[in-house]
């Protein structure tokens, strides 16, 4: 399993705030999915409409799960390819392994996949001995930087700048330092070109598995996966669960959201819908085709107060809009998924434990609700993880305390009058000469990195009160 730093987030995020290069690079970035995606909606003419269909066909295969999981395995087994199950990580790296083994593979291509990101694949298969590259053109640029984990699930390496990317390739590619990013990406072609044309197997993710077909469909803007599931003579797709859509006019309608909300396009350059091996007469394509359905913790959201995370389609559009996600990049939150879809499901699948600060990690601004092309209620989700730490006495006994002290004074309207005026008084006695908090006792986590405007020094109460005296006595 990839190795989990989810517990370090505040620690992380600080680092990541104080990295120049790092701060350089996000603000290029910010913004420029955000306004693709704007532009791209008005082609459709109805695209609330669209957002209700894409929820009902997610939530349709999540409440029958069981049915179109049966049903894919039987129509991708008719088809002549093999459906396996994996339970944890550990499972999916062995299947990979053995058939690898099986089949005398020594050398293997991988399309980008998030789910091989969750069991540390790649390592498992260089540790077997054998040979795996990345064809992803980010995720070969994080490869070849001693495996770097990626930022983003759209755009792995999306931290990185064109300098960044010139010098890693000069410095593991031998080759002269080049400066265009059209000489950049043809340079990289021509290093993985001879890897598609003799490698033994490849892998690939899946963004949807069709169950009345048994196909798998990949989304990609490269044609990585094109070449990696026809030329190899094995095919593995990997994917979770939740990745099951009941027909492929439900594709139709998901590929009229998914390219829009995650890069802004109207459709991807290559939509690949694989159904079975290389049938007899057919020039293209694998001779074996495997499927690997990926459970590890899945069963578990399913069945939590969390369950609509898992109707994620993975478009990447409410790390592309979220303040936090925008200012600390993807790395601090320390497992696979980032941003705010990252901090509901990286909780339930290493454990909440693990994940303390994720929950916490959002402005709960509502921004990625609103950008969710399958109406994931992202903020609702993260509140119910926050409430079960409180529950469950994961917090800080500080901060405990605290929300318990205030729970007990609000029971008590006379003594929450009288507490809260006492807080704004004090509250206003700290403000500078410009009227902000730059400085407050038990409160350095917040004003250490901003001000806030002092209050009137007056409750809102008292305030009311006086319009209120000052209406009537205005009154004929």
């Amino acid at each position: 399993m990839m190795q989990v730093a989810s517990m370090h987030f505040k620690e992380r995020a600080h680092v990541k705030l104080n990295d120049e290069v790092l701060q350089g690079n996000l603000r290029k970035i910010k913004g420029k999915f955000v306004a693709k995606r704007k532009a791209s909606l008005v082609e459709l003419d109805d695209f609330e409409g669209t957002r209700d269909a894409g929820r009902a066909i997610r939530q349709r295969a999540l409440d029958n799960l069981d049915v179109w999981l049966e049903m894919f395995e039987q129509n991708a087994t008719e088809r002549g390819a093999t459906v396996l199950f994996a339970q944890n990580p550990a499972e999916i790296n062995k299947l990979v392994l053995d058939i690898a083994t099986h089949h005398g593979a020594r050398k293997i291509i991988k399309s980008k996949s998030m789910v091989s990101e969750e069991s540390a694949l790649d390592h498992a298969i260089e540790g077997a001995g054998l040979k795996v590259v990345e064809t992803d053109l980010g995720e070969y640029i994080l490869q070849i930087n001693d495996y770097e984990p990626p930022s983003h699930i759209i755009g792995p390496a999306l931290h990185k700048s064109k300098e960044e990317v010139a010098d890693l390739f000069h410095r593991v590619h031998g080759t002269p330092r080049k400066d265009g990013i059209d000489e950049l990406c043809v340079e990289a072609r021509g290093v993985l070109r001879d890897h598609y044309l003799n490698a033994d197997m490849g892998i690939t993710g899946g963004n949807f598995f069709v169950a009345e077909t048994g196909s798998v469909v990949l989304v990609t803007n490269e044609g990585n996966a094109t070449l990696a599931t026809t030329l190899p003579k094995v095919h593995v797709a990997i994917s979770g669960i939740e990745k099951i859509v009941p027909t492929l006019e439900d594709v139709a309608t998901l590929m009229r959201l998914l390219p829009r909300s995650a890069t802004g396009q109207s459709i991807s350059n290559y939509v690949d819908i694989l159904t079975g091996p290389k049938g007899r007469g057919e020039y293209h394509g694998a001779e074996h085709m495997y499927f690997i359905v990926v459970d590890s913790g899945r069963s578990d959201v399913l069945g939590s107060e969390v369950r609509e995370a898992l109707r994620c389609i993975r478009c990447g559009a409410c790390m592309n809009h979220c303040p936090v996600y925008q200012n600390v990049g993807g790395h601090a939150y320390g497992w696979v998924y980032p941003g705010p879809i990252g901090s509901v499901l990286t909780p339930m699948y290493v454990g909440l434990e693990n994940a303390l600060d994720l929950p916490q990690a959002s402005t709960l601004c509502g921004q990625c609700a609103v950008v969710c092309p399958v109406r994931i209620p992202l903020p609702d989700l993260l509140r119910k993880l926050r409430e079960r730490e409180f529950v469950e006495d994961l917090r800080p006994w500080s901060e405990r305390t605290a929300l318990r002290l205030w729970a007990r004074v609000a029971r008590y309207p006379g003594l929450y009058a009288w507490s809260t005026r006492l807080a704004v008084r004090f509250l206003r006695s700290r403000a500078g000469s410009n009227g902000m908090i730059e400085k407050l006792p038990l409160g350095s986590g917040w004003t250490s990195g901003r001000a806030m405007p002092a209050p009137a020094g007056r409750t809102f109460r008292d305030l009311y009160a006086e319009r209120k005296a000052a209406a009537g006595k205005s009154s004929p």
